[in-house]
């Protein structure tokens, strides 16, 4: 897989990427069908493991040569240690869990930076859906309201506010849409939120 191929077939993935270090050691939480983790293998000559509990996906992502653990994320990332890892990437994947908080902590526990990105709530067409009296469904929301696996919806500005109230350090935050930056009104213009974040470093003594 390389960067043409991920661009095409996920364009928000082909930007993260460049967040991701060279020979980066990575945990994908939610690593979907694998694209993401085997172009960083290929491409950057990244290592590390991805996560995933649909058998379908575990297949796929083995498929693609890719290290992955079948494994239900709503226990946590106990399996393993802090700061195992330096970059852990959960795209797409921590508004479908419960306990969002509880995952978000030992994202930022088992790796020194930690990626994120989710559906902006707040993007101008679920707005408008709203405002209809209708759930929305988009290309980032494509479901109905009855059979999504989302549990969870948040704005960037949510998002954020969770992040401090976590003890975290938001480095980076984007709106993206169709793969491009929105830098005007990202909370209305953009569909998805991508989020870099770290733990603060402890204050000196």
């Amino acid at each position: 897989m390389n960067f043409d191929d991920l661009n095409t077939l996920r364009p928000d993935l082909a930007f993260i990427a460049h967040w991701v270090g060279e020979g980066a050691h990575v945990l994908d939480v939610g690593c979907g069908d694998g694209a993401m983790l085997r172009y960083l293998e290929s491409g950057k000559r990244c290592s590390g493991y991805g996560i995933e509990i649909a058998d379908d996906k575990v297949l796929e992502s083995t498929a693609r040569g890719v290290n992955v653990i079948q494994h239900d994320m709503e226990k946590g990332l106990g399996l393993f240690g802090d700061n195992t890892f330096d970059t852990v990437l959960c795209l797409n994947s921590l508004q479908m869990m419960q306990h969002v908080e509880a995952l978000l902590r030992d994202i930022v526990r088992v790796g020194s930076e930690a990626i994120v990105s989710f559906p902006n709530f707040a993007h101008w067409p679920h707005r408008l859906a709203l405002l209809k009296g209708r759930m929305p469904m988009s290309r980032s929301l494509p479901y109905k309201w009855y059979d999504t696996p989302n549990v969870r919806y948040a704005t960037i500005y949510d998002f954020q506010e969770l992040a401090v109230s976590c003890g975290l350090e938001v480095l980076e935050c984007v709106a993206l849409a169709d793969g491009e930056v929105i830098k005007f009104l990202p909370n209305l213009r953009g569909s998805l939120a991508v989020f870099r974040l770290r733990k603060k470093a402890a204050p000196a003594l």
